[in-house]
């Protein structure tokens, strides 16, 4: 299950900085400081969404 939420970290980490981003960007944040941080955010966030989402697909495997 490890190697499953490492492959989809990536996926959901680029999604949730590429929205954190633009959230930022939208709130006209233009400065590099809040964007990094936006980044940072998303990727640490993915972690235990990344986690729950393997989780979720290796119980709905082994269920069938």
């Amino acid at each position: 299950m490890l190697r499953l939420a490492m492959i989809l970290h990536f996926v959901i980490a680029a999604t949730l900085m590429g929205v954190g981003v633009i959230a930022v960007l939208v709130m006209g944040q233009t400065k590099p400081v809040p964007i990094i941080l936006a980044a940072v955010a998303g990727f640490v966030l993915a972690i235990p969404v990344s986690w729950l989402v393997a989780r979720a697909i290796t119980r709905e495997t082994t269920a069938s």
